[in-house]
């Protein structure tokens, strides 16, 4: 499957646009602020059903107007799926796969599967475990429905559970059955999760590892390490001790909720010890090994999104990416770049098809 034509209106800076689009390689080439990304969170959309930089859809009309719209026309094989996404100013947004709105928005997760790189990635290595843990969730939830449902099943008793606590401590009273029904649902869902994301941490493992050796030429040991209060105790336990702390604090202190994801290289913390270079190489290799275990698993290539990949990349690294990424294992690539000729012409010297758009003032004023 590839996007064949890509259609905005009123989506953030631009007013009207439409690209004719190469199933193989398109380069977004613009000055900074022009619209490049903003082309990139509209593919985006048509995959998550929301927008990759910005979740508060209303945010992302165009200033001035009351709606927009963005609609993606896929070739899969012999057939033709239109994707629609509709969002109107205190209106619900409408979400349609050939003209047919979803019931629920996850049933069309994992339909067309993609992966963004960006400047946004870094945050998987400074921020909280919070971020580590959707990177996680979001890749089995584009292969593995059940996941995703247990996932919203699980968030959804812990909300329960947290309301209650809090109410206890407001109203200075304690009701144990109550507690009870919600433990159970946390356990339920909660063992179910640890599982399918330990099987996950060991089958993306030897692929990330296999794309920083890749990219680097570096024979560093890289680790991506699990850590979850459920690796060294029964789940139904952990509750019952950490029972009286959550009374105290009115919010559960235990579960898969918790969960975090090292990154190690050479036998230290990545966060502290990887260099610009390193990290960013690291953070490629596993956006990379996400779009191949989702390729291997989905009946569609994983389309990828590149978002100024240029930044603290050396040109080796850059050639290396370009080369992994436009090899054929993977689906339709879409690159941004401030700089009008260096992608095409790595791309050219590869003997690589793409196509590109010159990107201005929200507008596409060339192409070629």
């Amino acid at each position: 499957m590839f996007l064949k034509q890509l259609s905005v209106i009123n989506f953030k800076n631009y007013e009207q646009a439409q690209l004719d689009l190469s199933e193989k390689i398109n380069c977004f080439l613009g000055n900074n602020g022009e619209g490049k990304t903003n082309l990139l969170d509209a593919i985006y959309y048509l995959s998550f059903c929301k927008s990759y930089f910005n979740p508060i859809d209303s945010q992302n009309i165009k200033h001035g107007e009351a709606f927009f719209v963005v609609e993606g026309f896929y070739q899969k094989q012999q057939d033709e799926e239109v994707i629609y996404c509709g969002v109107k100013k205190g209106y619900k947004k409408q979400f349609k796969r050939n003209k047919k709105s979803y019931e629920k928005l996850a049933n069309h997760i994992g339909r067309i599967p993609l992966v963004i790189i960006s400047p946004l990635d870094i945050l998987l290595i400074i921020d909280g475990s919070d971020v580590r843990r959707k990177f996680i969730d979001g890749i089995i939830s584009q292969y593995d429905s059940v996941y995703l449902n247990n996932l919203l099943a699980y968030n959804r008793a812990l909300n329960h559970r947290n309301l209650l606590l809090k109410s206890f401590w407001l109203n200075r009273n304690f009701d144990q059955e109550s507690l009870d029904v919600w433990d159970l649902q946390l356990v339920q869902y909660g063992k179910l999760i640890y599982e399918a994301r330990k099987k996950f941490i060991k089958d993306f493992t030897p692929i990330f590892q296999k794309f920083y050796t890749r990219i680097s030429g570096d024979q560093e040991k890289v680790e991506l390490l699990y850590r979850s209060q459920l690796n060294d105790n029964d789940f139904a336990t952990i509750l019952k001790e950490t029972a009286d702390k959550d009374r105290a604090n009115h919010y559960s202190n235990s579960g898969v909720h918790k969960d975090d994801l090292l990154f190690n290289l050479s036998g230290f913390t990545l966060k502290k010890m990887g260099s610009q270079g390193q990290q960013k190489t690291y953070l490629l290799a596993l956006k990379l090994a996400k779009a191949e275990l989702i390729t291997s698993i989905s009946e569609n290539k994983a389309i990828i999104l590149l978002d100024d990949i240029y930044d603290k990349l050396d040109g080796k690294r850059m050639n290396q990416l370009l080369g992994i990424v436009g090899n054929g294992d993977f689906g339709q690539i879409f690159i941004t770049d401030t700089n009008l000729e260096r992608i095409p012409a790595i791309l050219s010297k590869e003997n690589i098809n793409f196509k590109s758009f010159i990107i201005k003032e929200g507008g596409i004023v060339a192409n070629a």
